[in-house]
């Protein structure tokens, strides 16, 4: 039985998901498919990758994973198969690839793969599905294609800090309305060095101090800042939404202000 996890921005309320996972399933009856999220923004290459970033720890060697945002392949944007921590990644050479991996791949792969018909529309059922059936039953990406050197590298905005304060952004926001901002612990912990701070959220409309362990940590309502298994300073509000009731969106500033 092979694992592979499916994340698109095709929605649930058309055939689209249903169909790929109906490929998958007549070319390996045994396949386990597992919907990663397939709300995603349409067109969203970074919030897929964020999303698909933060699942790889949680799956075991040899899963595979369907990545369906702006999947069609151009002359300069083709698909292709990354093995990454003994995982296989099948999407378009898009930059997304990039936004996923903190190393390069161990391996990459362009695959050669027959659409069903003459329409290229659905790459996703006619050659993600295919790629990942033939995965899934132990088969080698090398089967499929010739070895690539690179993918498109794609940057996104890193957080600006000096010694005394760390200017980021949203970047992602859930379902509940947390806000997920581009400051990692790792670079919170570096910058602070054991002094005290001020997160400042709508100029200074907002301020939160601590770092809490959980949302739990504070009442009903309030505002609270953590690190969660992301490893990405967190904003949220315990049992509401902090979107709604910050008046924050994606690429709004966090900023935080460290004792001088």
């Amino acid at each position: 039985m092979g694992i592979i996890t499916f994340t698109s921005d095709l929605g649930n309320k058309d055939f689209y998901v249903s169909a790929v996972k109906g490929k998958i399933l007549s070319l390996n009856p045994d396949a386990q498919i597992i919907d990663i999220s397939h709300e995603i923004e349409k067109f969203n290459i970074i919030e897929a990758a964020f999303n698909v970033k933060n699942i790889i720890k949680d799956f075991p060697e040899k899963t595979v994973h369907i990545i369906s945002v702006l999947p069609e392949a151009t002359e300069t944007s083709p698909h292709l198969i990354c093995e990454y921590k003994k995982q296989y990644f099948i999407a378009s050479d898009n930059g997304i690839f990039s936004l996923i991996f903190e190393s390069n791949p161990d391996k990459i792969i362009e695959p050669v793969i027959t659409y069903d018909s003459d329409s290229t529309t659905f790459p996703t059922k006619d050659i993600f599905a295919k790629i990942a059936a033939h995965l899934s039953k132990g088969g080698k990406p090398e089967d499929l294609g010739g070895i690539r050197d690179s993918y498109l590298e794609r940057t996104t905005f890193l957080p600006v800090y000096s010694e005394n304060f760390i200017q980021g952004t949203v970047i992602y926001i859930d379902s509940y309305g947390n806000l997920f901002t581009n400051i990692t612990q790792r670079l919170f912990e570096d910058v602070r060095n054991k002094r005290r701070f001020t997160i400042l959220i709508r100029g200074k409309e907002y301020r939160i101090s601590s770092i809490s362990k959980s949302y739990n940590d504070v009442p009903s309502g309030e505002i609270v800042a953590l690190f969660s298994d992301t490893g990405y300073l967190e904003i949220a509000n315990n049992l509401g939404n902090a979107s709604n009731l910050l008046g924050l969106q994606k690429n709004d500033t966090i900023r935080i202000e460290f004792e001088q």
